[in-house]
């Protein structure tokens, strides 16, 4: 069995020809559109929550050809978000993955329905595919990210930071922000992996779930700590740009050392739920360790 970081590279090599294949061809009308769909989703980011798709299909001996699908429905849903994220009206960033953000590089009017066609794009992409022989249960992947991506998940959280710009929250309501803003799509993007392949249990299901909320409560502590103390080369997005913007973190909330012992709790706590899953779970554990230690 390969390495992590040979079969991380293998699989982030080869999903981005599947991105590629299924975005729509830059000479397609409208071309503009579909030119700056292309440059905010390819060639950029470490494509953490399609691994973790990757890494849970492997659990449950999944058709890769059905995971490629469904990481690269979250995928999408991810890079619209970032999109969006980074428009005037919301952050305001101009640097996303080392280049200029979309609104930067084309204009307002574009980033936005980029944003829209990517979202679009990622349920098409799950309505058109066979991803699961029950046809019940390939209903409840797209339920699933439907309720990740809205406003009790991935917007939600979202709306919850906007809002609470110069203020200073609680550990508990930080928490219940990022379990939306960060957590919700990647706990999603191991479910709708592990839902390509044979079927779990409820209690399986649960503690593939607690994973995820660990993990991407972890990833979002990691990218405070982060954000806090590297530079903008090395993020590839502009360094301390919540500090300038006076948003809540688990930073200045903590302070740093104290954020990066809740990280390194978290990842405890999201390889004690894979405790009972064996060898299969290997890269969800190798993930985690990549999630979390990988920064430090």
């Amino acid at each position: 069995m390969p390495d992590f970081q040979a079969w991380a590279s293998a699989h982030q090599q080869r999903f981005e020809d599947v991105l590629r294949r299924l975005l729509p061809q830059p000479g397609l009308a409208p071309q503009r559109l579909h030119e700056a769909m292309r440059y905010s989703v390819l060639d950029g980011g470490k494509r953490v929550r399609p691994l973790l798709a990757f890494a849970a299909g492997e659990l449950v001996q999944a058709e890769v050809a059905r995971v490629d699908i469904a990481a690269a429905a979250v995928e999408l849903i991810h890079a619209y978000s970032l999109v969006h994220d980074d428009m005037p009206c919301m952050d305001n960033d101009v640097l996303r993955r080392g280049k200029p953000t979309c609104h930067v590089q084309y204009d307002e009017a574009t980033a936005l329905l980029v944003g829209d066609s990517l979202q679009s794009l990622a349920f098409q992409l799950l309505a058109e595919h066979k991803l699961n022989d029950d046809a019940a249960r390939q209903l409840a992947m797209v339920k699933l990210l439907a309720s990740a991506s809205g406003s009790r998940g991935m917007a939600g959280g979202q709306a919850i930071d906007l809002a609470s710009v110069g203020k200073q929250l609680a550990l508990p309501e930080l928490e219940f922000m990022h379990i939306h803003k960060t957590g919700a799509l990647i706990r999603a993007a191991i479910l709708l992996g592990a839902q390509c392949g044979a079927a779990l249990d409820e209690g399986q299901v649960n503690r593939l779930d607690h994973f995820g909320k660990c993990v991407g409560l972890a990833f979002q502590v990691v990218d405070d700590v982060l954000d806090s103390e590297a530079d903008t080369a090395t993020l590839g997005k502009t360094a301390g740009k919540d500090a300038q913007q006076d948003k809540p973190t688990y930073v200045t909330l903590l302070g740093v050392q104290a954020a990066k012992k809740m990280a390194r709790e978290l990842h405890r706590a999201a390889l004690e739920a894979l405790s009972e899953f064996g060898d299969g779970a290997r890269r969800l554990r190798e993930l985690a360790d990549f999630i979390v230690l990988r920064k430090f």
